[in-house]
């Protein structure tokens, strides 16, 4: 395999990750030479190297757009250095890390909110009425005006507040965390894009490039011919 040094570092490389510096973007040049001034664009540099100078050229227009990177901004940078899939590791809810209260009152939340409560409810009132009312003629242990039955509704409906405000404000955490994951995946899909670009920008300038070397090659090819031929006349 051959190899050749980077004209930026004067570190060896293999020679299919030569770029010259003609066909870099002008942003990412300018960059380069901020940190390396004697880098020309005559000069060549290596693939690696040239992908290390577009993470940094992300990571200031970051800086430059939002400020001072987040940990989002940073967890999603990381993860484009270390071309990691995102979201795999944002959809996974550690249910584990609950503690029991909050089980208890999701479960509690999911129940009450059910119509499988509604109903045994209503049947439950249903029954203790008219086994006060009709089977034991009012002088069972809850007469009429269900006395009782009050008491155990307005404990109930006591209780059962807090414990669904509860569920609520996980419900509430749930969704600030489903947003965060959500920007964090559209902010990468959008470096991403940018990346893209610049590699396609890369691509056409450097087939560009060969192009016109082709053309230079077969101009002279012609000149060539056209010399041999009026010698021969």
């Amino acid at each position: 395999m051959n190899y050749f040094t980077s004209d930026l570092t004067g570190t060896e490389f293999p020679s299919s990750e030569r770029i010259s510096g003609k066909t870099l973007r002008l942003s990412i040049l300018d960059l380069i030479q901020k940190e390396y001034p004697h880098f020309k664009p005559e000069n060549y540099l290596a693939l690696p190297e040239l992908n290390l100078f577009r993470e940094k050229y992300i990571s200031n227009y970051l800086n430059g757009q939002i400020g001072e990177l987040s940990d989002l901004e940073k967890t999603v940078l990381n993860s484009l250095t270390n071309e990691a899939t995102l979201s795999d590791k944002l959809d996974s809810d550690d249910s584990t890390s609950f503690t029991l209260g909050q089980k208890i009152a999701d479960k509690v939340a999911s129940f009450g909110g059910s119509w499988t409560f509604i109903i045994s409810f209503g049947i439950f009132i249903l029954i203790w009425i008219s086994v006060n009312a009709f089977w034991l003629i009012n002088k069972g242990f809850d007469p009429y005006p269900f006395i009782l039955l009050n008491l155990i509704l307005s404990c109930l409906a006591a209780l059962q507040a807090p414990v669904i405000m509860m569920s609520q404000n996980r419900q509430e955490e749930k969704d600030r965390e489903r947003a965060k994951k959500d920007y964090m995946i559209n902010l990468k899909s959008e470096l991403e894009i940018r990346t893209l670009h610049e590699k396609i920008d890369h691509l056409i300038i450097h087939q560009q490039q060969e192009l016109m070397e082709i053309q230079k090659v077969q101009i002279e090819m012609m000149s060539d011919i056209l010399n041999q031929v009026g010698n021969v006349k």
